[in-house]
């Protein structure tokens, strides 16, 4: 037996009912179950028990992030060096400038930008993980539950849809709004309707609009401002991203402005492959957005505007401009809030195509339309399933009346 195990099992009596630290069982419980698999298993043919149990499919989530925590780090780092070379910046006037003054700003030194990268996503990371645990911890000790893993990947994906600029304070309500009212009030995990991470960064966009969208909240540089690719296509179309000197395939790689985490389609494949490979994510959720996506925005490139150049743009610019690959691989495959069944895993998935087009390109004041589809979709998925469960019963009483 390991030194570790045997030190866990030394303290559990002080966790257990009637020890010391009887509140604080469900964090001595989180960490075990993190480090080891529970002994105390189900036996027998009384269960179907899957391989796989949601602390791995949680651990599976958190690892399909990777490549997109990656490139936030690079991209960060890389957007800011870049934005500090072009207005003469040689320091950083914060309590990040006593770490990256060691470092230097140079855009074209990997060093340089790993670390100035690394100053804007991990504090935003940490004060999720944090806030959000209280919230986590508190839920648990109250309702006499286990911690859940679930919040490791609601933490993560959250940090990474956040611009590298919001103030701190705000991750900490942002991320305390999604875990209470997103989930926790309902019961929590595979009780809540609502993406949690998503809900939270809902409430950052309408409460703290400022910090969540414009011009000046993407490059991590005091006095610097730019749009992204999607708000320049609001603007102008294809024509005004191209004349930003952005091409397409710059945006399918994502050293680009934007949320940290969701610029690079190329990093957002990467993770569908794992989690389409491991079968976390249903991947007939993910057709059913493409299909969604692109059925609607060629339908409305056929019917065109002479005032709204969002009606020309093509499929493949939806796909590569904003968050749509980071929400259809992360979020929109979310297995609680999701639709369950086969047939309404493709009606939700076209469903959240349908309206992450016809948001972007009906109302360009609001570009970035796929956080609300998939809100809407998780709203409308208990439905979906209702209606092909209802059908196929119905199908089957006729197939043996």
């Amino acid at each position: 037996m390991s030194r570790t195990r045997e030190f866990l099992d030394k303290l559990h009596p002080h966790f257990a009912k009637g020890g010391k630290f009887e509140v604080l069982y469900p964090v001595f419980e989180m960490v075990d179950t993190f480090l080891y698999s529970p002994a105390d298993v189900t036996t027998g043919n009384t269960h179907v028990r899957d391989a796989v149990d949601l602390k791995r499919v949680m651990t599976y989530v958190v690892l399909a992030s990777l490549p997109c925590v990656l490139m936030a780090i690079l991209n960060t780092g890389y957007q800011a060096n870049l934005a500090m070379e072009a207005l003469g910046k040689t320091s950083v006037d914060n309590w990040r400038g006593l770490i990256l003054n060691m470092f230097g700003y140079s855009p074209y030194n990997p060093l340089s930008v790993v670390m100035h990268g690394l100053m804007y996503f991990l504090p935003v990371y940490i004060v999720t993980l944090v806030a959000g645990g209280i919230w986590e911890v508190l839920f648990a000790t109250v309702r006499k539950h286990d911690v859940n893993e679930g919040f490791f990947v609601s933490s993560m994906l959250f940090a990474l849809s956040l611009p590298p600029s919001i103030p701190l304070w705000q991750v900490a309500i942002g991320i305390s709004f999604g875990v209470v009212l997103g989930k926790e009030v309902f019961g929590g995990t595979g009780k809540n309707f609502l993406n949690p991470a998503l809900t939270g960064r809902a409430f950052l966009y309408f409460a703290y609009p400022a910090s969540m969208s414009g011009d000046a909240v993407w490059t991590a540089v005091d006095g610097y401002t730019g749009a992204t690719a999607l708000g320049l296509a609001a603007m102008g179309g294809v024509d005004g991203i191209t004349a930003a000197g952005i091409g397409w395939f710059q945006t399918l790689i994502g050293f680009e402005q934007g949320s940290m985490g969701e610029t690079s389609v190329l990093a957002c494949a990467l993770g569908a492959a794992f989690l389409i490979y491991t079968r976390v994510a249903n991947w007939r959720v993910m057709a059913g957005v493409m299909v969604g996506m692109v059925g609607t925005s060629t339908l409305l490139n056929i019917i065109g505007s002479d005032s709204n150049a969002m009606y020309s743009m093509p499929f493949y610019w939806h796909l590569t401009l904003g968050g749509f690959a980071f929400g259809m691989v992360y979020m929109a495959t979310d297995p609680v809030s999701a639709a369950m069944t086969n047939p309404g895993r493709w009606v939700f998935g076209a469903l959240v195509g349908f309206m992450t087009v016809l948001i972007r390109v009906v109302n360009p004041a609001f570009p970035e339309g796929i956080m609300l589809a998939i809100l809407f979709s998780n709203i409308f998925a208990p439905l979906i399933d209702y209606v092909v469960i209802k059908a196929n019963i119905r199908r089957r009483a006729k197939r043996y009346a």
